[in-house]
């Protein structure tokens, strides 16, 4: 089983959405583990043999049960200053780049399927993170974490955006349409992400979302005012982080929003079965596979039946 969780923005709640799917699954028995090719931050986590990671994916071990190993981001890309990048592989120095040297993507890429590959063939269940926005047109044709790793694997997707800044079905749908054709029947779901009130004011977006990309509701993610680990300028040092260590605290704090997807009507099922490949052949005119996934639930209501289930087979940050 595997799964990519792309986002129409940098912090539109991947790394938190990650972290609450690996804590869901894990209760579950159903062994998830993290994974992010690429990752751009200088916030990162010296692992137990002295690699070093990014901290959401140490942050997203630990939510599924298990010691971060550097296999869970092979590339980590760390800005140095005066436009110099140091790119660090399988948790050791590879090469500083920027100011007229490229990166050996190629390289680096390579690592990143292997690790990949080792992660799938030890755990149940692959839960992918995405690398800022999936659509930025001049960075795709180097992309690693989003449109690369779809490229070398085949591995779903779904999309979260962040309502809280607003213009979420204008980002959800502006994502999906600047996706390569070739990909679009992959994206499978999305997710909306620091919502407030009553969901019931959605229908009508979310209906037309799924009818112009063929991607189903997932559901719709509470706001709550926690804290999670910190990877960019737009991350929020903002929100409750209580307890004796670090550690701990996040952890209190993702059994919370796991908590809330839960109550929430999040529809883990249908996540389940796009993991697990299983969809249907009919199609969105435009490419996008309608799937078997089920009728979006917000806040534990009901909202749409427009496809068929055929039967194969829930950020603050």
């Amino acid at each position: 089983m595997r799964v990519l969780v792309l986002g129409t923005s940098s912090a539109a709640g991947k790394t938190t959405l990650c972290a609450m799917l690996c804590r869901h699954y894990a209760r579950e028995g159903m062994d998830p583990v993290p994974f992010k090719a690429s990752n751009l931050s200088l916030n990162s986590y010296a692992t137990k043999d002295g690699g070093e990671i990014g901290m959401g994916q140490a942050f997203q071990a630990w939510s599924a049960g298990l010691e971060p190993e550097t296999d869970m981001n092979p590339v980590l890309l760390k800005p140095s200053g005066n436009g110099i990048i140091q790119a660090v592989v399988n948790g050791r120095p590879f090469q500083d780049y920027g100011r007229g040297r490229e990166l050996d993507r190629e390289a680096a890429m390579a690592e990143a399927v292997k690790a990949y590959g080792r992660l799938s063939a030890k755990h149940g269940f692959v839960i992918c993170e995405g690398s800022g926005s999936p659509a930025e047109l001049n960075l795709m044709d180097r992309d690693m974490a989003n449109t690369g790793l779809m490229d070398r694997t085949d591995v779903p997707a779904i999309l979260v955006g962040d309502i809280e800044r607003g213009g979420v079905f204008a980002a959800i749908y502006g994502t999906w349409r600047i996706m390569p054709d070739r990909l679009k029947p992959r994206l499978k779901g999305f997710v909306i992400n620091r919502f407030r009130g009553d969901g019931s004011i959605l229908k009508p977006g979310i209906d037309r979302i799924e009818e112009l990309t063929g991607m189903k509701c997932l559901g719709v993610l509470p706001y709550l005012s926690l804290r999670f680990p910190e990877e960019d300028s737009y991350s929020s040092s903002e929100g409750r982080l209580e307890g004796t260590t670090v550690r701990e605290a996040f952890l209190r704090n993702i059994d919370e929003f796991t908590d809330a997807a839960e109550r929430s009507g999040f529809d883990f099922d249908a996540l389940t079965r796009i993991a697990r490949g299983r969809s249907s052949s009919r199609r969105h005119p435009h490419g996008a596979d309608l799937g078997v996934l089920r009728d979006c639930r917000i806040h534990g209501h009901r909202l749409s039946a427009d496809y068929e289930d055929v039967g194969v087979g829930k950020d603050a940050a």
